[in-house]
């Protein structure tokens, strides 16, 4: 599969996601907290849950993505 028709069929993944979200009532904060947690913990689990190499990977400072991963636990989220 070429690559624009990839990023079509992500972004059209990626466009019922938001409808379906949008339908259920869920919030955009929560959204966007979901995202960012299914993105990060993915990222983490290629690396091998080495934090310096996911850090690289997302354009993140690795004390950025500690904190964001304490929080998580301390939330029970993570």
């Amino acid at each position: 599969m070429n690559e624009e028709r990839r990023s079509l069929t992500l972004k059209n993944r990626m466009n019922r996601l938001c409808r379906d979200a949008v339908d259920k009532g869920i919030l955009f904060s929560e959204a966007v907290d979901q995202f960012e947690r299914c993105f990060i913990t993915e990222v983490l689990r290629r690396n091998n849950d080495n934090i310096i190499r996911t850090a690289a990977v997302l354009d993140m400072h690795r004390n950025t993505l500690s904190k964001k991963l304490s929080v998580w636990r301390a939330a029970g989220k993570g």
